[in-house]
């Protein structure tokens, strides 16, 4: 194996380390803190620190990629997630804020970096399966936090001293497989608003996939046990669904080299509203439901496999940051919102989560099939 796949191989298993921390500390710390009586309140604001994290970092993103090496950011942000996952136990519960807000910081810090390196590393013939590897190892990570969490429960210290140990261990990865800065890096980076202007529907897509992804974590499990489900079989669902994200992004990714990004785009969020109205007719019957959200939960995550593609194809370097950190931005205020409105769509009615999940996606497949006409038309003349 040549160095320059090593090197893409350890990002990747980086990148699976900020999805770890965040499947893994989300249901942790909350279990940790209702143990102790805390109230919702309480734990949704502790939730909303993450959130505040990412914003906090997120304009000054462009500006440290000039001024540090990928290397060294990389391996600093592995490091203080792992001092910030052993210090949860040890601290008291105030301190929690200061520290859920650092792993919002850092994770973010991950997340823009390697999107932005691992396009900047790939040929174009190569984008679509390199960054559909990428998001297969970031749903490997969601899906594996939960699993941490199942094998040593949620009342003792391990958990949170395995995630440490598991971002040591990607930093020991990085630094044998090396990262080089990429040409480009030192190009003027785009502000939010020529990011949104020049990639709009990737930033919408990256807070459509924020939004329904967070709140299928928080309420999926909740909302097949509103229909009779029986608590294992509930969250069995949500690895079910993680699963089908990492083995079907592949074949998206290839899919993605071969045709239109934009259109590709559409078709696959036409595909993820459709797919979310069938929920409530094949949830009752366990089997079809476990197989619709293996194949819906790869076709949904598509969608930002797809996007992110796009936009690595458009842009370069820290221009390329920029419009990642407005990207980045979008996550955050997906991931803050998503759960506030399947709450309440859940509050109006029993299949609130579905009929949400279905108004969005069709509500973006619109807006992709406007985008995509437009620029088509444009690329005519």
């Amino acid at each position: 194996m040549n160095s320059a796949r090593k090197s893409i191989l350890a990002v990747i298993f980086s990148v699976s380390v900020f999805s770890l921390t965040y499947g893994l500390s989300a249901p942790l710390i909350t279990l940790q803190l209702a143990d102790m009586a805390y109230g919702e309140s309480t734990i949704g604001l502790n939730a909303a620190m993450h959130a505040l994290g990412v914003f906090a970092i997120a304009p000054f993103l462009p500006k440290l990629f000039r001024q540090f090496t990928p290397l060294t950011l990389m391996c600093t942000s592995l490091v203080a997630i792992a001092v910030l996952f052993l210090l949860f136990p040890y601290t008291p519960v105030p301190v929690w804020f200061v520290l859920r807000f650092g792993l919002g910081v850092f994770t973010e810090i991950i997340m823009v970096l390697t999107e932005t390196w691992l396009n900047d590393s790939t040929v174009e013939q190569a984008r679509g399966k390199t960054m559909a590897l990428y998001t297969a190892g970031m749903s490997l990570g969601f899906a594996s936090g939960p699993l941490i969490l199942a094998l040593m429960g949620s009342d003792n210290a391990f958990p949170f001293i395995a995630g440490a140990a598991i971002s040591l261990l990607a930093v020991a990865l990085i630094v044998k497989a090396g990262m080089v800065r990429q040409p480009g890096e030192h190009v003027t980076p785009t502000g939010y608003r020529q990011s949104l202007q020049l990639a709009f529907l990737a930033i919408v897509a990256t807070a459509l996939n924020a939004a329904i992804e967070v709140a299928g974590m928080n309420f999926l499990s909740l909302y097949a046990m509103n229909l009779g489900w029986v608590e294992s079989q509930a969250t069995l669902l949500i690895s079910v669904l993680m699963f089908g994200a990492i083995v079907l992004q592949l074949p998206l990714g290839w899919l993605a080299d071969k045709m239109d990004r934009r259109l590709l785009m559409t078709i696959l969020a036409t595909i993820s509203a459709l797919g979310a109205l069938i929920w409530p007719f094949l949830l009752p019957i366990p089997w079809l439901a476990y197989c619709l959200l293996f194949v819906w939960g790869g076709v949904f995550v598509g969608i930002y496999t797809v996007a992110i593609t796009w936009v690595g194809s458009q842009f370069r370097g820290a221009q390329l940051a920029g419009i990642y950190a407005a990207m980045s931005v979008a996550w955050g205020t997906g991931a803050l919102f998503g759960p506030l409105l399947g709450g309440l769509a859940m509050d109006l009615t029993t299949h609130g989560l579905p009929y949400l999940t279905a108004i969005l996606c069709a509500l973006f497949a619109i807006l992709s099939l406007r985008k995509t006409a437009a620029a088509l038309i444009r690329e005519q003349d």
